[in-house]
């Protein structure tokens, strides 16, 4: 269904997100 795959989507933009955050600022975890 497009519900999944657009929860897919959000759930792998937040990942790339959060690694970048956890490589630019490691400080912060």
């Amino acid at each position: 269904m497009i519900v999944f795959e657009i929860a897919a989507a959000a759930l792998a933009v937040a990942a790339v997100i959060y690694l970048v955050v956890a490589l630019v600022a490691p400080e912060r975890f």
